[in-house]
C-alpha cells in the first residue's frame, strides 16, 4: 500500500462518499471462492390452475375393437402403468385405450391427461378385458378423477419443506428444477446440507408435486441461499470486500503490531497479499500476511485492545501466528467476518483507514468480504 496514513497515535478515518462506492463497486475483482451453503428460505409458491376441461372416458366401438374412447379439451394423454396389452392410440384427434389380449380381467387403467404447462390430472378407470377388447366395467366402482391441490412450502431452520394434497389421498414426490448450481433437488425437503450454490435469491425456481397415479401440480417460487465462503488453508490471495479494498499490511509492515488497513487488492502490491490458514473454532479461518506468496509468520489479529500500540481499541493489526481466538475469524452467511474472540465485524473506514471490529457492520455494505485468489485479483 502506497497510502500516506497520518503519522499520529490515531488513525484518521476518511469515509468514502456514495459516489467514490459506485466507482469501486465497478472494479470488484472476481470472486473465486467456492460457498459452503449455512441456510435456505423460499418464498411462497405460485401455481396455475390445470388448463384442461372436459375429462371423461366412455365404452364404444371403432373398426370393430372394443376400446375405451377418452375425451378431454387441452390435454395430451398417456397411460400410467398400464397393464400388460393395454395401449392407447391417437388417431384423427380421438384418443382411444384398446387391449391386444385374449384373458378375461377386472383391473384399474388410469390415464392421465397433462395440460400445456405440465399439470396433470388422472382418471382412474375401473375395465373388463376380453379377447381383443376392454370396456368400462359395467358395475361400480366409478371413474375417479385424481387431482393435486395446496402445493405449498415452509422453511424451518434453513430448510424447505414441500406439501400438497391429492384427491385419492396417494402418496405424493416431489422434485425442484432451475436451482441455483450447487443445490440438488430433494423430496420432501429441499436442503443445503452439502450445497456449494452462491449466496443470493434465486427466482423462477420450479417443483413439481406428482402424485402415485401421475396426478401432477407445478408451481415456482423464489429461493435465497444464505452461504459462507470455503477457504483452502495456504491458498493465497486477498480477502476483499465488494468495492474492491482488501486486508493491506500498512507500509508493507512486517512486525506485531504493524495495522491492517483496507487498500485496493492487486497482484502488483504485496501488501495486499495473504494466505488463509485453518483455525481451531469450527468453520474459522486465519489470515497470515504472505507478500509476494511467502508467509511473514504474522496473522492478522483483532486484539481487543489489548496492544497499547493499536491506534484503535478494536483495531486490526498484525501479530505472531498462533492458535488464539483473536486471530481467528469466521465468514458469515451475510458475508460478514465476525472475530471469535470479540465477536465483533470487520469494519472498514474508508480506503486507506485501519480495519476495526464493529457490533454492526455498516449499511453501505463495505463489512462484505470474500476470499479472492491471487489469480483473480487485478493486475
Amino acid at each position: 500500500m502506497h497510502f500516506n496514513l497520518k503519522r499520529a497515535v490515531g488513525v484518521v478515518a476518511v469515509p468514502l462518499l456514495g459516489s467514490a462506492l459506485a466507482v469501486g463497486a465497478t472494479t470488484l475483482p472476481a470472486h473465486a471462492a467456492t460457498w459452503q451453503d449455512t441456510g435456505l428460505s423460499a418464498g411462497a409458491v405460485t401455481s396455475a390452475p390445470f388448463g384442461g376441461t372436459g375429462l371423461g372416458a366412455g365404452s364404444g366401438n371403432l373398426a370393430g375393437n372394443g376400446v375405451i374412447t377418452l375425451s378431454g379439451t387441452g390435454v395430451t394423454w398417456l397411460l400410467h402403468a398400464p397393464p400388460p396389452g393395454v395401449t392407447l392410440a391417437t388417431v384423427s384427434g380421438i384418443t382411444t385405450i384398446s387391449y391386444s389380449g385374449t384373458a378375461v380381467t377386472s383391473a384399474n387403467v388410469i390415464a392421465d391427461a397433462t395440460d400445456s404447462a405440465g399439470n396433470a390430472e388422472a382418471l382412474e378407470i375401473p375395465v373388463t378385458t376380453g379377447a381383443g377388447s376392454i370396456q368400462i366395467s359395467p358395475s361400480p366402482p366409478a371413474i375417479v378423477t385424481v387431482t393435486l391441490s395446496a402445493l405449498a412450502d415452509a422453511t424451518t431452520a434453513g430448510i424447505v419443506t414441500f406439501s400438497a394434497t391429492s384427491s385419492a389421498s396417494n402418496s405424493i414426490s416431489f422434485a425442484e428444477s432451475s436451482l441455483p448450481a450447487g443445490l440438488v433437488s430433494g423430496s420432501p425437503v429441499l436442503t443445503y446440507v452439502g450445497g456449494s450454490a452462491a449466496p443470493g435469491t434465486y427466482a423462477g425456481v420450479e417443483v413439481t408435486a406428482t402424485d402415485t397415479d401421475g396426478a401432477v401440480q407445478k408451481g415456482s417460487f423464489s429461493l435465497t441461499v444464505a452461504a459462507s465462503d470455503v477457504y483452502t488453508p495456504g491458498g493465497n490471495g486477498d480477502e476483499v470486500n465488494r468495492f474492491g479494498n482488501g486486508f493491506d499490511a500498512y507500509q508493507q509492515h512486517q512486525y506485531p503490531g504493524a495495522v491492517i488497513a483496507g487498500w485496493p487488492a492487486t497482484q502488483a502490491d504485496p501488501a495486499t497479499h495473504f494466505q488463509t490458514l485453518a483455525g481451531t473454532d469450527a468453520g474459522a479461518v486465519k489470515f497470515e500476511y504472505a507478500p509476494k506468496g511467502t508467509g511473514t509468520g504474522l496473522c492478522v489479529s483483532d486484539p481487543g485492545g489489548g496492544w497499547a500500540s493499536d491506534p484503535l481499541a478494536d483495531g486490526l493489526i498484525l501479530t505472531w501466528c498462533n492458535s488464539g481466538r483473536w486471530q481467528q475469524f469466521v465468514p458469515q452467511p451475510n458475508g460478514t467476518l465476525k472475530n471469535v474472540a470479540t465477536g465483533l465485524m470487520v469494519d472498514p473506514d474508508g480506503t486507506g483507514a485501519q480495519l476495526r471490529g464493529s457490533i454492526t457492520p455498516p449499511k453501505w455494505g463495505g463489512s462484505v468480504y470474500g476470499w479472492t485468489d491471487y489469480a483473480s485479483l487485478p493486475a
